[in-house]
């Protein structure tokens, strides 16, 4: 047989927008897509279709997701946008004081300490009992085959894959961690592209899941088995956390940018940031993407509103500002009048009183979904409760262990939140999801591809085709290799610290569905990984 690389692509390819009518997935990864689409074929919604999809992409990407994660969403449902945080709380049992007696100063990466309460499954639940067709049984039947039967590994999610395995060969040492080398290992290595892969408990567990609505998940045997888990591996999470869980549903927030309505899921998640920077951005004028200013600009913008969602985006109860007077046009006009000729380093302000996957839906019925869930940092906690495919996140990482910040550790607190889904709306009706999941590239991903659609006129493909930055810290700055030189020497000049990056996975990786006014459906997928859009 043919010994080629799937990793090595030599020569420049492209892709063209998607289009079709009767609806339409995108997301990282073709047989999660598929999963949707048949769903979508068989008479189920957008919302139907977001479930398969995303319980498919704990099987076919858990490099990036899992059952043991937590998700939100936007779904557009007779001409109204609904806000989903399925996001899962601390432990009630623990506390910053019990961190700093372990000899902890922030709050540990791996291991048990870190786990929150998992919210993906209550969200497949809620979405389904609220807005759905199909039951949770035939929604998810596509992941439980993939699961029990096994599919060939898609290339970058080896590539993935094999980053993890050789990190946590060097750091995992204590013996809660072999579950997952006896769930995610192959012979003592990771799955090579084209190989099958197949999980039996996890697909136990997803069948569990369908059968009962996540009952069992959060109040039943698997519930118990986690937490007892949990709680032999060092950590604090409890039984009765996880049968306390229950998935919030909330009103989104946004802003208007240049006659369209950027919509985002309120904290604790940090879709804030991307509307407080587009809130400054929206008092210049672009009039050429790929150019110097246009790159400063957006950078000390991005700068400024992740400085304010740093020091002040925490659990909504526990916010000492309020989300309206940090979008207020007077704030942004005073933070946008910060942007000068050169880089500086950002500060908060204080306004006036007051590892990831992601998935677009839609269908012919005029339903649309941004949905997002994830581990966090890759395969998260690095636990996987043994016999059962669960792999636990570690977003309680994100939490500060200074009691002093809003962000604090505390009992039943959900923390600081990364994933966010995206919405565009305009006149009060719907222009459809985007999102770009990537830790905290994700409002600047956000940022960009509003920009790329609305100022610079970019198809749903190219916006997602063209190159990207991140603000890391500082000053400092990294780029694609795809930016032109000019733009490297120019933001240097500027004061901007400046890098190139070859990190596949580092700029995120993105999903748009655009619908027009005749209902047709326009949509990309993300160059940067096993991206597809199944249409119909």
């Amino acid at each position: 047989m043919f010994n080629f690389d799937s990793n090595h692509y030599p020569y420049s390819s492209r892709r063209s927008a998607v289009y079709s009518q009767r609806g339409m997935v995108a997301t990282s990864q073709p047989l999660a897509a598929q999963a949707g689409l048949q769903v979508l074929q068989a008479g189920g919604n957008a919302i139907d279709a977001a479930i398969a999809t995303a319980a498919a992409l704990t099987v076919v990407e858990p490099t990036a997701n899992g059952i043991g994660g937590d998700a939100f969403a936007l779904i557009w449902h007779k001409d109204k946008l609904h806000g989903l945080n399925a996001s899962g709380a601390a432990p009630m049992a623990i506390s910053i004081d019990k961190l700093h007696a372990a000899g902890h100063q922030t709050m540990p990466k791996y291991g048990a300490l870190p786990i929150t309460v998992p919210g993906t499954p209550g969200a497949w639940a809620s979405m389904a009992e609220r807005f759905g067709n199909f039951s949770l049984e035939r929604s998810m039947s596509s992941a439980i085959t993939l699961a029990q039967d096994g599919y060939p590994v898609s290339p970058m999610v080896a590539f993935a894959w094999q980053q993890a395995h050789t990190l946590f060969k060097g750091v995992f040492k204590e013996p809660c961690f072999q579950s997952w080398f006896d769930t995610f290992g192959v012979d003592g290595r990771a799955p090579r592209a084209g190989e099958i892969w197949r999980s039996q408990g996890h697909a136990d567990t997803l069948r569990s899941i369908a059968s009962d609505n996540a009952a069992s998940f959060y109040r039943g045997a698997l519930a118990e088995k986690t937490a007892a888990f949990v709680r032999a591996s060092g950590g604090y999470l409890d039984a009765a956390d996880m049968a306390a869980y229950q998935p919030q549903w909330v009103d989104p927030i946004s802003c208007n940018y240049r006659g369209y309505d950027v919509w985002e899921i309120p904290p604790n998640g940090h879709g804030l940031v991307a509307l407080l920077a587009l809130n400054i951005l929206k008092g210049f004028d672009f009039s050429e993407r790929d150019c110097l200013q246009t790159y400063h600009r957006q950078i000390e913008a991005i700068k400024l509103a992740y400085a304010d969602g740093l020091a002040h985006i925490a659990d909504s109860g526990h916010m000492r500002v309020s989300v309206q007077d940090l979008l207020s046009d007077a704030y942004a006009d005073e933070r946008r009048k910060l942007i000068g000729e050169r880089a500086v380093l950002p500060q908060a302000g204080q306004p006036p009183s007051g590892g990831t996957v992601y998935l677009s839906t839609a269908d012919d019925q005029g339903n649309m979904v941004s949905f997002i869930q994830s581990n966090y940092m890759g395969f998260g906690s690095g636990l996987v409760v043994p016999g059962t495919g669960i792999a636990l996140h570690n977003r309680g990482n994100n939490f500060t262990l200074d009691a002093a910040h809003p962000n604090s550790l505390a009992p039943g607190k959900r923390p600081y939140h990364t994933i966010i889904p995206g919405f565009l709306t305009k006149d009060g009706k719907a222009v459809g999801p985007f999102g770009v999941m990537g830790g905290f590239m994700q409002p600047q991903g956000h940022v960009q591809m509003v920009m790329n659609t609305v100022d610079f006129g970019l198809n749903p493909q190219s916006s997602l085709d063209a190159p990207r930055w991140e603000w890391e810290s500082g000053n400092k700055v990294s780029i694609e290799h795809s930016n032109a030189e000019h733009l490297f020497r120019g933001l240097r000049g500027l004061g901007h610290e400046v890098s190139w990056s070859g990190n596949q996975l580092g700029f995120g990786r993105g999903q748009i569905i655009w619908r027009d006014q005749n209902g047709v459906l326009c949509g990309g997928t993300e160059p940067r990984t096993d991206g597809c859009v199944a249409a119909w």
